[in-house]
């Protein structure tokens, strides 16, 4: 049977919307509870849904009862203190499962493509329901940070690096794209991330506000590109390298017990 998909993503996986014109109290996510919480590069999450209304930010599926990234239950403490936030997340209609602030400490283009990474969104998903995807509102206003989209990790190919200033609207299907942000600067960066369910709610929201499948990559020197992807390729198989190493470590602890 397959899933419900929108077919504004069916080529790129993505689309950019019409960028939000309205302001927004800096406060709505500042003043929100964060807990650390590992993403890519150095991350802090402040949820405003969860799988049950705690300020916290599993997987949906490491809850009992385990299920699928759908029916968020919406944090009254945080979403009180950021009613626009949550206003937004809202908006299209779509079935909600999380909906979280990331705040990211300043990166690199070379760090952001070592932190590319792939989601878990649909795990436990239905046959024949909506597939999750996840909308992106960036809060501040990084102008000389972009988003990078991949559909291979290591291979730059098509490549795609979509602008953040304040009020840019991207909708990814996450878990097909490989992706992280090169966000320069000396603040953190804060962006709106929200998980939804695909279907006509959706569909109607992405043509409301233009959904573009193709938009203009931010030009970087070639020399950035050459760099970060050397540097890259260096850092995966350093890692690699010594996740062998405590490998072997170990077999030889287990030998000698």
């Amino acid at each position: 049977m397959g899933y419900i998909k929108s077919a504004a993503l069916e080529e790129t996986g993505y689309v950019v919307l019409d960028r939000y014109n309205k302001e927004i109290d800096p406060k709505e996510w500042l003043d929100i509870e964060y807990v650390d919480w590992k993403s890519s590069g150095d991350t802090r999450f402040a949820p405003l849904a969860s799988a049950k209304g705690e300020i916290e930010c599993n997987g949906f599926w490491n809850h009992k009862p385990p299920r699928t990234d759908k029916d968020g239950v919406w944090i009254d403490s945080q979403t009180e203190i950021a009613p626009t936030l949550t206003e937004r997340a809202q908006e299209p209609g779509a079935n909600v499962g999380r909906c979280r602030v990331i705040e990211l400490q300043p990166n690199t283009y070379a760090d952001a493509l070592y932190n590319l990474h792939q989601d878990d969104n649909n795990r436990l998903n239905p046959d024949g329901t909506g597939w999750v995807v996840r909308g992106f509102f960036n809060l501040t206003d990084d102008k000389d940070s972009y988003f990078v989209l991949r559909h291979n990790r290591t291979d730059p190919e098509g490549e795609v690096r979509i602008a953040l200033p304040a009020g840019a609207q991207l909708i990814v299907d996450t878990q097909r794209l490989w992706h992280a942000a090169a966000h320069y600067g000396t603040e953190p960066r804060y962006c709106l991330i929200t998980s939804w369910e695909s279907g006509p709610q959706l569909d109607e929201y992405i043509a409301k506000y233009n959904g573009q499948e193709h938009v203009p990559s931010v030009e970087v020197e070639q020399d950035v590109l050459d760099a970060g992807q050397a540097e890259q390729t260096r850092r995966i198989a350093a890692r690699a390298a010594a996740l062998a190493a405590r490998g072997q470590a170990e077999k030889a602890v287990m030998s000698e017990a």
